[in-house]
């Protein structure tokens, strides 16, 4: 069975959808398309149907790594979609966590950073206010943090 994996910040255009195209590339060069499913997702509906952000777009391809996809808001029924629900920083762990009111799926929902090997990095900054470094950096974290992430999947 497909082990299914959600990518979350807030406004699912910047972060989470780098996030989940990252990962597809390095599904992809293993060849675990059929093994590992991504999706991404925002907390809020500020963005629902767009594309990911232009800067994004940018940083990712200067890395050979294309990123599709639109914006749509998380779903308490993701819960039960996806096995691990990767929050971006702790502002998004705790509004994800809000809505699992009955304390059901907290065991699946983790920080993207906890993964990340070469980074020290806590969350992962949303880069929407500032220059091209920080989309940059925010490409830099989240390759090292899929990798770790990618190899933890594997492992179980």
């Amino acid at each position: 069975m497909a082990h299914k994996l959600l990518f979350v910040c807030l406004g699912n255009i910047c972060r989470s959808p780098s996030a989940e195209n990252i990962m597809n590339y390095l599904v992809q060069q293993k060849g675990l398309e059929s093994e590992i499913i991504c999706d991404s997702a925002g907390t809020s509906s500020y963005h629902i149907g767009a594309s990911p952000d232009r800067r994004m777009r940018a940083a990712a391809a200067r890395r050979g790594i294309k990123l599709v996809g639109q914006a749509r808001q998380f779903e308490p029924s993701d819960f039960e979609k996806f096995d691990l629900i990767l929050a971006m920083d702790r502002s998004n762990y705790r509004d994800i966590l809000e809505l699992d009111r009955d304390n059901i799926y907290s065991n699946k929902v983790r920080l993207m950073c906890d993964f990340a090997s070469q980074h020290r990095d806590k969350e992962v900054p949303d880069p929407y206010y500032g220059g091209e470094a920080g989309f940059d950096h925010v490409i830099n974290l989240l390759l090292d943090a899929c990798d770790g992430l990618l190899e933890e999947v594997i492992k179980d």
